[in-house]
């Protein structure tokens, strides 16, 4: 192996090295493909040394910028011919690079590939309850949270876990953009939409992803979604006018024509439009159907009180995600949070 040009280059952006870090840097100099680098890219200088003593892995300190500028910066330093993105509070299988290689050098029309991102086993029990409300086909995009066959062609994946030819990654153009979250599917987008290129859904390239171990980071993260993803309705409406983006804010805007309902029943005391009425009525347990049917879902992926922790999660997701998205809808230009 030439560490002057290796297979792969590994790209992971971060403000500073914390716990997850430590975590995933074994995992990743385990890997069975052993032909990589590994790109570390912290805010700040820091000494590689006092991580690994493995050559393959260096520092490029980007300052106080956006993951997707950190990404871009990655692939422009990186000597691979292949670009893995991952996060660093995530690790890989062991086989993660092989089962990309494989594909990449049978099937040269392939572009990209992605795979999903499973809540570790050893997770506190509220994060892996943040996890479980997107393994249901009623609340999410499962095959991003959990292995989900068949193989199948996608538009748009995150980039925990995505994999790019690097001359497929610069002939779209890279990221390209400081938005966070967002990066990925304006990226995916490019590569798919305007390029002609393949991204292809594996679902045994996996890696595992710690999920955020509270309520209140959970909706941070979910509120953040919500907003790109409105605000991409407007500039990046290819993939992003789906009716699964916009059945959360529907449901905030059934809930705001309850509470007026509500307001001018209890004022009055007499109902200004019973059939109305029943109508709300009949909204309010039909979603409670749903929740159940979720419930039912989840259990089967997993354990009983994770899953029964998860109900009020999915509830408020969906509220915050919505209001969110209403929000992003009104605005012309955004501008991305760093935090987590």
């Amino acid at each position: 192996m030439s560490f002057d040009a290796p297979l792969f280059s590994i790209i992971i952006p971060f403000k500073a090295p914390g716990p997850y870090l430590h975590e995933s840097l074994p995992h990743l100099l385990a890997l069975a493909e052993t032909d990589f680098e590994i790109i570390l890219l912290p805010d700040h200088p820091l000494d590689v040394a006092a991580l690994t003593a493995d050559p393959r892995v260096r520092v490029l300190a980007t300052g106080p910028v956006s993951p997707a500028v950190k990404r871009d910066q990655g692939a422009v330093s990186a000597l691979g011919t292949y670009l893995a993105f991952i996060d660093d509070d995530a690790y890989p299988d062991r086989a993660w690079l092989s089962v990309a290689r494989a594909v990449f050098e049978l099937s040269p029309d392939v572009s990209a590939v992605g795979g999903p991102a499973v809540t570790p086993p050893d997770d506190p029990f509220w994060a892996r309850a943040s996890g479980a409300v997107f393994l249901s086909r009623l609340t999410g995009v499962p095959e991003r949270y959990r292995p989900t066959p068949p193989r199948r062609d996608v538009d748009d994946w995150p980039t925990v876990n995505l994999i790019v030819r690097r001359d497929a990654f610069f002939d779209a153009g890279g990221f390209d953009t400081a938005c966070w979250p967002g990066e990925d599917t304006k990226f995916c987008l490019d590569l798919v939409h305007k390029k002609g290129g393949r991204i292809l859904y594996l679902p045994e390239l996996f890696v595992w992803h710690h999920r955020r171990p509270g309520l209140a980071k959970h909706l941070r993260q979910i509120g953040n979604y919500g907003l790109h993803r409105g605000h991409f309705v407007r500039v990046h409406p290819e993939t992003s006018r789906r009716p699964c983006y916009f059945a959360p804010a529907a449901w905030v805007l059934f809930l705001a024509l309850a509470v007026v309902y509500g307001f001018f029943y209890v004022a009055d005391g007499v109902s200004p439009c019973p059939f109305f009425g029943a109508l709300l009525g009949l909204g309010f347990a039909a979603y409670g159907l749903f929740l159940v049917v979720v419930l039912a879902d989840l259990l089967r992926f997993e354990a009983p009180a994770v899953a029964l922790a998860a109900i009020p999660y999915v509830a408020l997701t969906h509220v915050w995600y919505g209001l969110r998205f209403l929000d992003g809808l009104t605005r012309k230009t955004l501008t991305s949070s760093l935090g987590r």
